[in-house]
């Protein structure tokens, strides 16, 4: 264990709750402290695969989850304390509102003493701002909190009658504008892909910019980050070559999975079940999720990939398969249209997308493998007779008791796991050889 503390400028951008612009905040400031020379770590709370898309084209850097459940205050200490050694600004993206949920945004700033900027959207909003932001500064007295900024503001005058509401001692950070070509798109999970915004750099940019003419941006005050217990990674997955889904339907992967999948001495490639017709040299496959529904029919018409896929099963070789990955190995998807795609077979039933939202929450699931944790959220609806090995539960007491299914090596769940919650599980469910780690 290293004992140098270390210390950062750090804040959390917050809010009073979801849809108020953090992600378009926690971005502007991200690409405006990184076009004056800084180097910015970006984290986001709790799991999320798209806004930290946006916040990595934004910061330049990668961008990995803080959570005191799913990530564990020791994981989120030491990500922290990396990112400390070599960034000039921390920022920390919250989720839904600033106190909502067990644990919260509030939770975490609190743990790690990092204060916290309230971005309150002032959509036909005067005065009464300020008493929005006293209520976020004041409801946890013991809560560090560093000011307010406001987000889609009107004029320079609607921006002015919102700083002048607020109480002494309540910090303004600034203002954006409701200009259209600065908010981010969204669709049915969240916000669009990055990769799929060709102008997202220009409105990064603009944002930037945006904020900037508003208000002089300080350096939050520097947080001391104190130094974790450092353990190696065991080899446990040495010389497995692990293929992993990755394209337009494919993409909702952790980075701190992959990394620690790296860390255990697994060789990862990538390949596209859209694209390729055959897949890379693998012992194990794994298909994360993203947004099979909305490219189903070209998954459908690519049946190399789906032989390959079904060949890789009938060697008996492992494949983890999560939410849109678990989707593509059913025998069908029918999207919201009612267009229905029939898909690699291996799993037993169809899915139907729904127009609602179907299930979110944390889980925790105990395999044969180990207790793994992660979360579900997903729009879609699946038959199969498959009976489950195992079902989630959520530590909040929530719905969303997710199946787990097994049909030999080949492992399947809406769950979105994060391997760092468990590594000699993650290692059991990659390894060729069962009797290993």
């Amino acid at each position: 264990m290293s004992d140098a503390s270390r210390q950062c400028p750090a804040v959390l951008i917050a809010a009073p709750a979801s849809g108020q612009g953090k992600t378009t905040v926690t971005a502007a400031l991200a690409r405006l402290h990184r076009n004056q020379g800084r180097k910015v770590r970006v984290f986001k709370c709790g799991p999320d695969f798209l806004d930290p898309m946006i916040l990595e084209r934004a910061s330049g850097a990668p961008v990995y989850q803080l959570d005191l459940w799913m990530v564990g205050a020791g994981e989120s200490r030491r990500l922290l304390w990396e990112a400390a050694a070599e960034a000039d600004l921390i920022l920390i993206e919250g989720v839904m509102g600033l106190f909502d949920g067990t644990p919260s945004s509030a939770d975490l700033a609190r743990h790690f003493g990092v204060p916290v900027l309230g971005v309150i959207d002032g959509t036909a909003m005067a005065q009464t701002f300020g008493a929005l932001a006293l209520g976020l500064a004041r409801y946890q007295p013991d809560l560090p909190f560093a000011g307010v900024l406001a987000n889609r503001v009107g004029t320079v005058r609607h921006a002015q009658l919102l700083e002048n509401s607020l109480t002494e001692g309540l910090r303004w950070y600034g203002a954006l504008s409701r200009e259209t070509g600065i908010e981010l798109p969204s669709r049915h999970l969240g916000l669009v892909q990055a990769s799929e915004l060709n102008d997202l750099d220009m409105r990064l940019d603009a944002a930037a910019q945006a904020l900037a003419s508003t208000c002089e941006v300080p350096l939050p005050p520097p947080v001391s980050f104190a130094a974790p217990p450092l353990e190696a990674a065991e080899p446990l997955l040495a010389g497995v070559r692990i293929a992993v889904a990755r394209d337009e339907a494919f993409a909702f992967t952790y980075g701190a999975s992959l990394d620690l999948l790296r860390a255990m001495g697994a060789e990862l490639s990538f390949f596209s079940p859209i694209h390729d017709s055959a897949l890379p040299e693998a012992d194990s496959l794994y298909l994360p999720g993203g947004y099979p529904e909305l490219h189903h029919l070209a998954l459908q018409d690519n049946r190399a990939m789906r032989g390959a896929i079904a060949a890789h099963h009938a060697a008996g070789k492992p494949l983890l398969a999560e939410c849109g990955g678990m989707l593509y190995l059913l025998d069908a998807l029918t999207d919201v249209d009612g267009t229905r795609a029939e898909l690699v077979g291996l799993l037993p039933g169809e899915a139907v997308m729904q127009k609602r939202l179907a299930a979110l929450a944390l889980q925790a699931v105990e395999l044969p493998e180990g207790l793994l944790r992660g979360h579900t959220y997903h729009h879609s609806l699946t038959s199969t007779e498959l009976q489950p090995i195992a079902r989630g539960v959520s530590p909040n007491g929530g719905r969303g008791a997710e199946a787990v299914y097994r049909v030999g090596r080949l492992t399947a769940s809406y769950v979105h796991f994060y391997f760092p919650s468990n590594p000699q599980a993650v290692a059991a469910l990659f390894h060729p050889d069962e009797a290993r780690p």
